[in-house]
């Protein structure tokens, strides 16, 4: 398994803080580049971006546990991006299925019915949230920011689970320490 070979070869001749690192650029570069359609394209996150966004801030201190501790904090950490990495991508799934209808989002950010009462009716529409989680901003090939969250979340997922089997599969005498 030529991805299993690599991933033994990245542990276990690198530095221990080399695949979290790459792990935590790798969230920045998603966040940077949510912030660039925020800010750059004028497309305002609603709630579940924002939700989508916390693993990646997280994430972007991975590579502080094995510069610090050594390869005592490979395992750790690399069990850490694989949880956080599978956790945005959950919510970037829940996401997409709240944009393509499939259920039912947050009341707060969803489209919901408003009330027969127009008094009720009128502080519904004036507690509105202005951006929805139930419609797509943008799309590309067919998928929403959403669901490009989840694929790629879901392949960081995959490669923090490589790391992190190759990490238990190596000795400790094996693994380089940090300096």
């Amino acid at each position: 398994m030529p991805a299993m070979s690599l991933m033994t070869d990245l542990i276990a001749k690198k530095h221990p803080a080399t695949l979290p690192t790459l792990l935590a650029l790798a969230a920045a570069a998603m966040l940077a580049g949510a912030l660039f359609f925020e800010h750059g394209m004028g497309l305002a996150p609603c709630k579940l971006c924002h939700w989508q966004r916390l693993p990646y801030y997280l994430a972007l201190a991975l590579f502080i546990p094995p510069l610090i501790f050594g390869r005592k904090a490979l395992v750790p950490t690399l069990a850490a991006a694989m949880l956080l990495f599978a956790a945005t991508a959950s919510i970037g799934g829940f996401h997409t299925g709240v944009e393509q209808g499939w259920w039912q989002g947050p009341s707060t950010c969803s489209g919901g019915g408003i009330s027969d009462d127009p008094a009720l009716a009128l502080e519904q529409i004036m507690n509105a949230q202005l951006v929805r989680c139930d419609e797509i901003a943008w799309s590309f090939l067919g998928l929403s920011m959403a669901a490009w969250n989840m694929i790629i979340a879901l392949g960081l997922t995959a490669v923090a689970g490589l790391g992190l089997i190759a990490a238990r599969s190596t000795p400790l005498t094996e693994l380089p320490d940090a300096p």
